[in-house]
């Protein structure tokens, strides 16, 4: 299980422009770099990285090999409605991961 630090608004106003950003620890070794023995390690990234607004797609975004260790993500999205931002990371070796936050739109 993935560490995930997750800021954005417990609540917001209809059509207020909100701030979301979120860190994910993951190593992100970038499959060039050579290990203690000389090999070159693996490639391990995360790849893809999406946010769902009450099930409506409002951001994705595809990540490389130049990515750092912990990538920070930040975006804005409009309040429309009360609901869940689902957050959800897809990488290398089959990793995925997908955390909620629940947004109460007054």
């Amino acid at each position: 299980m993935a560490r995930t630090l997750i800021k954005a608004p417990a609540s917001a106003r209809r059509g207020e422009i909100i701030a979301i950003s979120t860190i994910i620890g993951h190593p992100m070794e970038t499959g060039f770099r050579p290990g203690a023995d000389g090999q070159v390690l693996p490639r391990d990234i995360i790849q893809r990285f999406t946010c769902h607004y009450n099930d409506e797609l409002v951001f994705s975004a595809e990540l490389f090999s130049a990515i750092a260790a912990n990538p920070l993500i930040a975006f804005h999205t409009v309040a429309t409605a009360s609901g869940t931002l689902r957050l959800h990371w897809e990488g290398d070796h089959g990793f995925s991961h997908t955390e909620s936050v629940t947004l109460n739109v007054t």
